[in-house]
């Protein structure tokens, strides 16, 4: 006699329309749909955000997979330089005075991905990763132009500086402690985005601008 017992028995606290049933599982769906969320539930782990685009969403990937363009959209990052060592750059968050902010970009253009693998003072270990996809809004919203989707996760160290010893002062603020401001900040960076992106597609000019230097592409 075969034994037909589902391979997902075993698993504690799975939700599924086989067990416990249609009308459980809407009832905790419901239960789980709330008029009002705290802070800490909607951003405590994960911060994400994301914007429709008037631009097609090629353009709006190449935009962003070169670096230098953070020096226009960001609110605080500026000034870009090699480290010598390929592929990793070196700017200011002006956020915080002296303060160093090094780069590495990571795209992916069939996926159209673009993770900003950062950090504040040191750029051995490059924790704070900015996630972002682009999405064609033909696809998702039946119109032409781009979704941008932009994650950033929680990592222990925005809780505590792997490395005090190389802010340019003790008393630096450190990333970290601006985390429940992401969202409205990142907020507002995708919003510069969205009009630098929508108003060069707009009136036909070039949608990037060129790399200061040579071959400087962060």
């Amino acid at each position: 006699m075969s034994d037909k017992r589902s391979p997902l028995a075993d698993i504690i606290g799975l939700m599924r329309i086989e067990d416990p049933g249609r009308e459980e599982l809407t009832a905790r769906c419901v239960e789980l749909t709330h008029a009002v969320y705290p802070h800490h539930q909607v951003h405590g782990q994960y911060c994400t955000i994301h914007e429709y685009v008037e631009c097609p969403p090629e353009l709006t990937y190449d935009y962003l997979r070169q670096g230098h363009h953070l020096e226009e959209w960001t609110c605080s990052l500026r000034d870009f330089a090699p480290t010598g060592i390929p592929g990793l750059w070196v700017g200011r968050d002006r956020i915080e005075e002296d303060t160093r902010i090094y780069c590495r970009v990571v795209a992916n253009p069939e996926a159209m991905t673009v993770d900003y693998h950062c950090s504040w003072d040191q750029g051995e270990k490059l924790w704070m990763i900015y996630l972002m996809r682009v999405l064609p809004a033909l696809d998702v919203l039946g119109r032409p132009g781009s979704v941008i989707v932009w994650t950033n996760c929680r990592h222990p160290y925005y809780d505590v500086n792997p490395h005090p010893e190389l802010a340019p002062r003790p008393d630096r603020p450190w990333v970290g402690d601006y985390w429940d401001l992401f969202y409205a900040g990142h907020t507002l960076e995708m919003n510069n985005l969205k009009a630098i992106l929508e108003h060069r597609h707009r009136n036909g000019l070039p949608i990037g601008i060129p790399a200061p230097g040579t071959g400087r592409t962060p």
